[in-house]
């Protein structure tokens, strides 16, 4: 088993009927949606797992596909008419192909809403769901850094 399917198998939420892992709720929501937002919901995913093939997949807030590294990398909601992308931190990334189009009035957050038919950079895609990866990793060793020790 790999460091990231036991990571995934510990860390998977326990929301599924029957208990499916994350990975499994992910899989039955592409099926479901049996239209263009599936398709794009499983290239995204696909995209992910090549950028970051420690990625762990999770099930959150009663049915999100959820990506983590070190923290939550991003999420891929499905709405009608868009499939939607948001970086946990994406106010903190560097866009250089302008890929953010939603969720931009935060201090926190920023979304890439694709709708049907869009062409996704998938280089540029790629390239951002690897900086939030560094970002997540940059902040949790500050975190750790800073941490003093109990004083007796």
């Amino acid at each position: 088993m790999t460091k990231a399917t036991t990571a995934m198998k510990k860390s998977g939420s326990k929301e599924g009927e029957g208990g499916d892992t994350p990975s499994q709720l992910i899989d039955a929501r592409i099926n479901e949606l049996s239209d263009w937002r599936g398709e794009m919901l499983a290239r995204v995913r696909t995209l992910i797992k090549q950028a970051d093939p420690e990625v762990v997949e999770e099930w959150k807030w009663r049915g999100v596909p959820v990506w983590e590294h070190a923290g939550i990398i991003c999420t891929g909601e499905t709405y009608k008419n868009v499939v939607k992308m948001t970086f946990a931190k994406g106010a903190s990334l560097e866009d250089p192909a302008g890929l953010f189009n939603s969720s931009l009035e935060g201090n926190t957050r920023r979304a890439v809403d694709i709708h049907e038919g869009d062409k996704v950079d998938e280089e540029a895609l790629k390239a951002l769901i690897r900086a939030a990866v560094a970002l997540n990793m940059s902040v949790r060793a500050t975190a750790r850094s800073q941490k003093k020790p109990k004083s007796a």
